[in-house]
C-alpha cells in the first residue's frame, strides 16, 4: 500500500500544468508525424480494389458536401480538404494499377444545376475510381451551353427562366479539376438530331440517298438526323459549336457519330449507289467536281441518275464529248467498276473531311481530340459495305481512337477481338481507349462484368493504358432517373 501511495504521489507531481503542456506537445508531434510522415499506409485504407473508395470515406465526404451547401465556411473548407485528399489518393492509386486512365460517359440534366448537384455526381465518380469523365455536350439537338451564350442552332439543355447564364459545362470542368478528374466534352457530329432534321429551313443541309430519303425516313428512334458532310452550312454551324466548347477549355473533345446512318435488314449493307448518302446537293456537286473532263462529269451524273451504266451509255458519252470519261483516282479499265469505287471513296472522304474540320480548332488550341467509332463500321459485306461507312482506319493517328467495343457473345472474347482489330490497324503512336459496356460485379446475359472485360484486355492487349465505361446512367440508374425527371426549383 505504501508503494502504491508513493507511485500516486509521484504521478501527481509529474502531472503538474507545465508537465501536462509538455506531454500535450509531445502527443501533438507524434500525431503530426503519423499524419504526414506515415500518410500513405494510413490513407491507403481509404481505397479498395479498382481504386474505389471505402464506405467510411464516402460517408465522410458526403456529410461534408451536404454541410458545405449552406453558409458554413468551416464546412466548405473541410470539404475542400477532403476533395484534395481524395484527389491525391485517386492519382496515386491509378498510377499503381491498370488501367492508368479509367473514364466514364456522363449526361447532365437541368436539375443538376441545383446547389450541390454537380458536386454530388463528381464525388460519386471519384468514389468509383474514375479519373476521367466524357461529358455529353451535344446530343439530340441540344447543347450544354448557357442559353445566354449559345451561338448554335440547337437549344440549350438548361432553358428554364432565370437559368440563362448557368453554364453546366464550365461547372462540370471546374468540379472535375477540384477532384483531379479530367473532363472531356463529348459531341455528336454528323447526327444533328431530330428537332434539327424536321426544320423546314434545314432540309437542304440533310444527307440524302438515291431514293430521295433523308435519315428520318430510315431511322425511327426520334433522335437521329444526319447531315451532308459536304454542306457548308452544316460545317459552319458545327464549327460554331466546337469553338464555343474550346473557349471553356475542357481537357479534351471527343467526336461521336462520325458516320452515316445505319439502315435495318438488307438495307444495312450498301451495295449500290442509291444506298449511299451522297445525293444532297453539296455532296452531289462535290462528286461531279471530281471528274477531270466533261465526259467524266456526264458519266458520273448518269450513274447517279440511273444507278448503273451500260456499255452503250459509256459509248454514247464518249461519242458526245470525243474523249473517254475520266475522274480523280481512276485506276481501272472497267469504268463501271471505277464508278462504284469513286462513289464509295467520295462518301467516306466526306466523313474523314468532316472529322478533320471539327478537330482542327481543337488541336490548334492544344486540346486533345478524339474520334468515337464502331470497330465494325468500316467492314465490307460481300460486294457492299456496312451502311454506316465509318472509315475509322483512315482517321488521323494524331487523334485518340475510342472504339465502342460492345460486341455481344456473353464472353470477353469477342470484345477483345474488336479491340485487337483496331490495335492492329492503328499507327504505333495512336492512343487507343476502348469503350466498354456493362456493369460492375455482374454480367447482363450479353456481356460479362466490367471486371472480366478489363482483365481480358489487360492480359491480351497489355499495351493499352486506358479504358472507358458506358455509362454513368447504367451504374446509377435510380439516381439518373431522379435527375432526369425532377423539377428544377
Amino acid at each position: 500500500m505504501a508503494t502504491l501511495r508513493a507511485m500516486l504521489s509521484g504521478f501527481r507531481r509529474f502531472w503538474r500544468p507545465r508537465w501536462r503542456r509538455w506531454l500535450a506537445s509531445l502527443l501533438l508531434g507524434v500525431l503530426l508525424v503519423v499524419s504526414f510522415g506515415w500518410q500513405q499506409p494510413v490513407r491507403s485504407q481509404s481505397v479498395g480494389a479498382y481504386c474505389r473508395f471505402l464506405p467510411n470515406e464516402i460517408a465522410r465526404k458526403e456529410a461534408l458536401r451536404q454541410a458545405a451547401i449552406g453558409e458554413d465556411a468551416n464546412a466548405r473548407n473541410a470539404y475542400q480538404t477532403v476533395l484534395r485528399e481524395h484527389s491525391a489518393l485517386l492519382q496515386r492509386c491509378r498510377q499503381q494499377v491498370w488501367p492508368r486512365t479509367q473514364a466514364i460517359w456522363l449526361r447532365l440534366y437541368p436539375c443538376d444545376a441545383q446547389p450541390g448537384g454537380i458536386e454530388s455526381i463528381f464525388d460519386r465518380i471519384v468514389n468509383k475510381g474514375y479519373n476521367e469523365v466524357y461529358l455529353e455536350v451535344f446530343y439530340n439537338s441540344q447543347v450544354l451551353l448557357p442559353a445566354a451564350d449559345n451561338p448554335t442552332p440547337w437549344l440549350s439543355v438548361l432553358r428554364s427562366p432565370g437559368s440563362e447564364n448557368v453554364d453546366l459545362l464550365a461547372e462540370a470542368i471546374r468540379a472535375g479539376r477540384e477532384r483531379g478528374v479530367k473532363v472531356y466534352a463529348w459531341l455528336f457530329s454528323m447526327n444533328y438530331g431530330y428537332a434539327y432534321g424536321v426544320r423546314r429551313d434545314r432540309q437542304n443541309v440533310l444527307a440524302r440517298n438515291g431514293r430521295g430519303q433523308n435519315s428520318l425516313a430510315v431511322v425511327h428512334d426520334g433522335s437521329q438526323a444526319f447531315v451532308d458532310p459536304y454542306n457548308r452550312q452544316a460545317q459552319a454551324e458545327y464549327l460554331s459549336l466546337v469553338q464555343s466548347v474550346v473557349r471553356r477549355r475542357p481537357d479534351g473533345i471527343l467526336f461521336d457519330y462520325i458516320r452515316y446512318p445505319r439502315s435495318s435488314g438488307a438495307d444495312s449493307v450498301a451495295d449500290q449507289v442509291q444506298d449511299l448518302w451522297i445525293y444532297g446537293e453539296a455532296s452531289r456537286q462535290a462528286l461531279l467536281n471530281r471528274a477531270t473532263n466533261p465526259a467524266g462529269r456526264a458519266l458520273i451524273n448518269l450513274y447517279l441518275q440511273k444507278g448503273t451504266v451500260s456499255a452503250g451509255d459509256i459509248s454514247a458519252v464518249q461519242q458526245q464529248y470525243g474523249s473517254s470519261p475520266s475522274w480523280q483516282g481512276l485506276q481501272t479499265s472497267s469504268l463501271t467498276a471505277g464508278l462504284w469505287q469513286l462513289v464509295l471513296a467520295h462518301a467516306t472522304q466526306g466523313v474523314v473531311d468532316f472529322l478533320n474540320m471539327a478537330a482542327r480548332p481543337v488541336q490548334q488550341a492544344g486540346i486533345p481530340a478524339g474520334a468515337v467509332f464502331f470497330p465494325g463500321g468500316n467492314q465490307s459485306v460481300g460486294r457492299g459495305f456496312d451502311s454506316r461507312l465509318q472509315p475509322w482506319d483512315r482517321f488521323s493517328p494524331s487523334l485518340q481512337w475510342h472504339p465502342m467495343s460492345y460486341a455481344v457473345c456473353n464472353r470477353a472474347d469477342c470484345i477483345v477481338d474488336e479491340v485487337k482489330r483496331v490495335v492492329n490497324q492503328a499507327a504505333s503512336q495512336t492512343e487507343i481507349v476502348p469503350a466498354l459496356a456493362g456493369y460492375w460485379g455482374r454480367g447482363d446475359g450479353q456481356r460479362p462484368s466490367l471486371e472480366a472485360q478489363m482483365q481480358a484486355l489487360q492480359q491480351q492487349v497489355p499495351q493499352l493504358n486506358a479504358v472507358s465505361h458506358f455509362a454513368y446512367s447504367w451504374q446509377e440508374p435510380q439516381s439518373d432517373r431522379q435527375r432526369q425527371f425532377c423539377q428544377l426549383r
